[in-house]
């Protein structure tokens, strides 16, 4: 858990494992993801409304690349992107991966982790918060991402957010060590 205003970051040798060029074949893979998602719960895409053609700059602070995502139902696209590309989009989000894959699965808040800093949300602001209502709202899960159901989907779910949650806790013990002592 984040405590304070330490950011649990990847470890040093996971960030070597994603230099930049490792993330391309990510932005194809989200982009059918998110169109799949699309058929099947229009609604979630709905909720954003006008919102839902900005064009969102998500910054993993410990990755060597950045996305871009519009999520436009049938028409939504992710790119992996270079960091400098932040100015031509509508939003940038900025944060941990962990800490932004813990908002996607609804393990931290999102408002307690802007107002400690530990993410940071620049641009239009509404369409911010057209995104996180329609994400909390959407209860979200891996399988569900991936259009998978039953036996198959509860074992994606165990073994993703299991995972997730391993690489949560390690990172938080290594900035627990970095973190200077009080």
């Amino acid at each position: 858990m984040v405590t304070g205003n330490t950011e649990p970051r990847l470890p040093a040798v996971a960030r070597h494992l994603f230099p930049a060029f490792a993330g391309l074949p990510l932005g194809p893979l989200l982009t059918l993801s998110l169109r799949s998602l699309a058929e099947r719960q229009p609604r979630l895409f709905d909720r954003l409304g006008e919102h839902r053609t900005a064009c969102y700059f998500i910054d993993p602070l410990d990755l060597a690349f950045a996305f871009t995502v519009v999520p436009d139902a049938e028409r939504s696209i992710v790119r992996v992107v270079r960091k400098s590309e932040a100015a031509t989009s509508s939003v940038q989000i900025r944060g941990p991966i962990l800490t932004l894959l813990s908002l996607l699965d609804g393990t931290l808040d999102g408002d307690a982790l802007f107002f400690s800093r530990i993410i940071s949300i620049s641009g239009r602001t509404e369409a911010v918060l057209a995104l996180r209502n329609t994400i909390e709202d959407a209860e979200l899960r891996p399988a569900d991402l991936l259009g998978l159901r039953g036996a198959l989907a509860r074992l994606v779910d165990t073994g993703v957010l299991g995972a997730l949650n391993v690489a949560r806790q390690m990172a938080d013990r290594n900035s627990r060590r970095k973190a200077p002592e009080a």
